[in-house]
């Protein structure tokens, strides 16, 4: 199953995570829950989970991502294999971000898509990041406005999730499962978490950027509602509502097409990344079919 037709993800903690059949089972002293494997775009591993070898199989071979996770699923440590067989995203988003021109191509069409019906094509990265600075301010009020929450600032610590007031904790929770959900798509696709083209510098550079598409559309307003019914469990309200704005707004679909546009926009939308073809490189942009003996039978390895 596609990258984009599967469930964006799925949180569990403190249970054991084994497999039946083609399922993944979660335990714990509560029972026993079925989830198809195959239907699953990132499995979210929270403290107190014990995972067999039989369902990491499973997963992999279905291609779904494991995300190990911290408390409340806020923290990310790791993630598994990818869906994709083929490297052509990967290698077009080499050559985009290693160009000047290419990158500040991309980096223009990220913003346009935050500005539709905008022209910023003769936008500097100075100008885009100060109107993107704006927008954001901009949607904090509105939201805000909206729920009837007081705001003053994003403020939180990275480490005391509780030091927060509720709606800085609902945004920490909303930002964190709308990365691990972009993560989930990126590596799907074949694509590296690291190469971005407005974030540089991090392991996680092309998740902030892509996430970062959908921020003010899913995370914000999803955390100021959550935060105006105050909720006891602010964090598991908060990955309730994401995950259902997520299915509500098509998000794995357009984040699948987004990424594709942007890394291939001469191409169609539907360029195949699940081929499981390998070539070997034969100089400029040649390439020749792998797996064939190209020596002669009688040719001397000198090894």
């Amino acid at each position: 199953m596609r990258a984009q037709d599967r469930v964006s993800f799925i949180y569990v903690e403190r249970c054991t995570v084994h497999r039946d059949g083609n399922a993944i089972t979660a335990t714990d002293e509560r029972g026993v829950v079925h989830i198809p494997s195959a239907t699953l775009g990132a499995l979210l591993l929270g403290p107190g989970t014990r995972v067999t070898h039989q369902a990491m199989m499973l997963l992999a071979e279905s291609g779904s991502t494991s995300v190990w996770v911290g408390e409340r699923g806020v923290r990310y440590y790791a993630h598994g294999r990818s869906l994709a067989h083929s490297s052509r995203l990967l290698e077009a988003q080499a050559i985009a971000v290693t160009n000047q021109s290419s990158r500040l191509r991309v980096a223009r069409a990220m913003y346009a898509l935050r500005f539709p019906g905008e022209d910023v094509s003769g936008l500097t990265m100075q100008q885009l990041r100060g109107r993107e600075g704006a927008r954001v301010r901009r949607t904090y009020r509105e939201a805000a406005a909206a729920y009837g929450v007081e705001w003053n600032r994003r403020d939180y610590r990275p480490d005391d999730f509780d030091a927060s007031d509720t709606v800085n904790k609902a945004l920490s929770a909303a930002t964190t499962c709308l990365y691990g959900i972009t993560h989930a798509v990126i590596v799907a696709l074949g694509c590296s978490p690291g190469l971005g083209f407005v974030h540089t510098g991090h392991d996680r550079s092309f998740v902030y950027d892509i996430a970062d598409l959908y921020k003010a559309e899913v995370a914000i307003p999803v955390a100021f509602e959550v935060a105006s019914r105050e909720p006891e469990d602010v964090a598991g309200d908060t990955r309730r509502a994401v995950r259902d704005a997520v299915y509500d707004g098509k998000i794995l679909q357009r984040c699948s097409r987004d990424i594709r546009v942007l890394l291939l926009p001469d191409e169609p939308e539907d360029v195949e990344t699940s081929w499981d073809v390998v070539q070997l490189w034969d100089g400029g942009d040649r390439k020749v079919a792998g797996g064939t003996s190209y020596g002669d039978d009688d040719w001397d390895v000198p090894w």
